[in-house]
């Protein structure tokens, strides 16, 4: 991936998923309510299925529209690995 705004959002978008991560330790820490922990988890959980869409959307905007320019093995390939990591988003 090149460093385009999409990326630098990203970025910003994984540092706070990894506040969001250190404050679920310190909840589980301090001993916090069961289900305020879980809905924090759900919360990072969500934010990171949110990231991995915007990794593929790149992903096919670029690599894929490009390979398929180019025909033959190469747009196979990418067609595969996009359709293979759609089943890993959809199995979470």
């Amino acid at each position: 991936m090149e460093i385009t705004t999409d990326t630098a959002a990203v970025v910003r978008r994984l540092n706070r998923i990894e506040g969001q991560v250190r404050g679920i330790t310190r909840m589980v820490e301090q001993d916090r309510y069961c289900i305020d922990v879980l809905t924090q988890v759900a919360a990072v959980s969500g934010a990171l299925h949110e990231v991995a869409l915007a990794l593929l959307k790149g992903h096919v905007s670029r690599c894929l529209v490009q390979a398929a320019g180019t025909g033959g093995p190469e747009q196979e390939a990418k067609l595969q690995e996009a359709v293979e990591a759609i089943a890993r988003l959809v199995r979470r």
